[in-house]
């Protein structure tokens, strides 16, 4: 290939995006390889800035906690809390510590103090309350869906009381044991208590569809898509620790595929509010099956969130991967010639959006090997993927701080 050759490459702004698709997308996915770079955050700020300005996108939506989220959405669309509580306790899995992020959310309450609020920025989470080492207990999304309920519809329609969900739940605790993850035995997904609850969360989440109509009138539309988030995180939690009891080979896939598929759920429903940024890893944002090795497991593989809603949403979603050459202070050097990471660090841009068809065009018949990355936390980009991606951005160096 010519690395001189600019013919799909450009400098990465929201007008190059939009040229590599067919219609603004409903949602647009910003994947990245390795979490905690504040050079990627950093540029998926200014790509959503453009898309706020250029775009009309008024959504951002993180690989973060969908509940936690919710009190960063309150801080920049109506001023609730301060900057560095809702960095404190809005995020998980320690996104919070970020500068990026936290000039983001400054940003965009900022943003939102000078415009009107027909035309303000709304923040959310797309995962779910896990993390690697457990999940949540239940209890908070649970009881906050039978309080919405509760509070606008009749109560003899309440499938149970307040009460009988406080027994059910019990204590946190056995619920947010981490020794469940290797020890499916611990679990409490499969008791008679969770098995009854998984019951009553559908029969709520069944209770608030029926009375849409009324809630919608009742009470505001954010007050609705909140209860559905509950209702969501709740039978998708109970869900996820009925598997985490599962002893058979499955177990680990089973879980893998609740987490994404609850991620799917989220986008889904934001999608319905208008266009929205997603930034997430590029393998829970692919439209191909996404695959790990982890602990003693064979290779585990599961569809992604991404090829969840591209299979709903078609040509409205829309995938950017994003790809790196150098990560020196994580052993990452300068990639081989032979690679796809290779052939774009070549180019003369340090940033730069690639259309895939005009570099598959380029690339011929031979396309480059995988890299092998030395650090556990980088994932390559795989060009057997080229195809199914919209987009690449690549950053030829990412440095620290």
């Amino acid at each position: 290939m010519e690395t001189g050759n600019k013919d799909f490459a450009r400098p990465v702004d929201a007008a190059a995006v939009m040229r590599l698709l067919p219609s603004r997308p409903r949602l647009l996915a910003l994947g990245e390889p390795t979490h905690g770079e504040d050079a990627l955050l950093g540029l998926r700020n200014e790509l959503f800035r453009q898309l706020v300005e250029e775009e009309g996108y008024r959504t951002i939506v993180l690989e973060s906690d969908c509940v936690r989220g919710l009190a960063v959405d309150a801080y920049v669309t109506t001023g609730t809390g301060t900057l560095d509580d809702v960095m404190e306790r809005g995020f998980s899995h320690g996104w919070g510590a970020s500068a990026a992020n936290r000039a983001l959310v400054r940003w965009m309450r900022e943003y939102n103090e000078e415009h009107p609020a027909s035309e303000r920025l709304r923040f959310a989470g797309m995962d779910g309350p896990l993390e690697i080492t457990g999940a949540a207990s239940p209890r908070q999304s649970l009881t906050a869906l039978h309080d919405h309920l509760a509070a606008h519809v009749d109560p003899h329609l309440l499938p149970c009381t307040a009460d009988t969900l406080d027994r059910l739940l019990g204590t946190d605790e056995p619920w947010t044991d981490e020794a469940v993850m290797t020890d499916p035995s611990r679990s409490v997904g499969r008791s008679a208590e969770a098995g009854e609850l998984r019951l009553l969360a559908d029969d709520l989440v069944a209770l608030l569809d029926t009375q849409t109509p009324h809630l919608l009138t009742a009470a505001s539309r954010d007050d609705w898509d909140r209860a559905r988030l509950y209702g969501r995180t709740a039978t998708g939690l109970l869900r996820y620790h009925h598997w985490t009891a599962d002893p058979s080979p499955a177990r680990m896939t089973r879980l893998l595929a609740t987490r994404d598929a609850m991620m799917a759920g989220n986008l889904l429903a934001l999608a319905d509010r208008g266009p929205v940024l997603v930034h997430a890893h590029n393998s829970h944002l692919q439209r191909d099956k996404s695959s790990m090795n982890m602990w003693d497991h064979p290779r585990l593989e599961w569809w992604s969130a991404g090829a969840l809603v591209s299979a709903r949403l078609g040509e409205r979603y829309a995938f950017l991967a994003t790809a790196l050459g150098t990560i020196r202070h994580h052993g990452v050097d300068t990639p081989p010639t032979d690679t796809l990471e290779g052939l774009l660090y070549a180019l003369p841009e340090d940033r730069c959006v690639v259309d895939p068809a005009r570099l598959s065009a380029a690339l011929g018949d031979t396309g480059p090997a995988h890299r092998v990355s030395p650090w556990f936390g980088y994932a390559p980009f795989d060009p057997a993927h080229l195809p199914r991606t919209d987009g690449i951005v690549f950053l030829a160096d990412v440095r620290q701080g």
